[in-house]
């Protein structure tokens, strides 16, 4: 809660409100143990328009009750096929802290990312509009972290639709590792085991 301090003049009714600078701090029952870090990663599809998935590994000690909080994560998609003639195409992607069966979404709440680039186009008409929508890249100030993976990977999903070629989707996690008392530790990997 951002601490405020209030200046109020007796003879004006304007009133001047100065914020001090908020410090973001760990989040109540884990020591940070680690600087920050970047992740990279690079998932193309097994073919074209198939769904693949791909897990990568964090190499969290459990025995230590060790966690990794995601503090971003950047998704570029590669573009779609662009093909006026055959209509719509797209490239979606997200990242998770569970397996998926398909590309999720922020409905999910286990999803961290998503995009999905696409290409609008009308078979009739040789005319195509493209779109991106995405997942902030970087969250707004005001949270300290936008995810807890408390089990030993991640996952990242990418599938085209309508494209002649395979695509695929690259990106990075930021984030840092951090030690859980024993009680929080159970309860985040309880959460994410089970909401699987």
């Amino acid at each position: 809660m951002p601490i405020r301090k209030y200046r109020c003049s007796r003879t004006e009714i304007v009133c001047i409100i100065d914020l001090v600078p908020i410090i973001i701090g760990m989040p109540a029952g884990l020591k940070q143990s680690s600087s920050v870090v970047s992740i990279g990663f690079s998932l193309p599809e097994q073919a074209a328009n198939t769904f693949t998935q791909s897990s990568i590994d964090l190499n969290l000690s459990p025995l230590d009750r060790e966690v990794f909080v995601v503090l971003a994560v950047n998704l570029d998609a590669e573009v779609p096929t662009l093909d006026a003639a055959t209509g719509d195409t797209s490239v979606q992607a997200s990242l998770t802290t569970t397996s998926q069966t398909a590309v999720a979404n922020l409905a999910n709440a286990n999803t961290l990312a998503v995009i999905t680039n696409y290409i609008q186009a009308d078979p009739g008409i040789p005319f195509a509009v493209p779109f991106t929508t995405s997942a902030m890249e970087t969250p707004p100030a005001t949270l300290e972290y936008i995810g807890i993976i408390a089990t030993n990977d991640f996952f990242v999903q990418v599938q085209g639709r309508g494209n002649a070629v395979a695509k695929g989707v690259s990106g990075k996690m930021y984030g840092y590792r951090a030690v859980a008392s024993a009680d929080i530790y159970a309860a985040l990997v309880q959460s994410e085991v089970l909401s699987a």
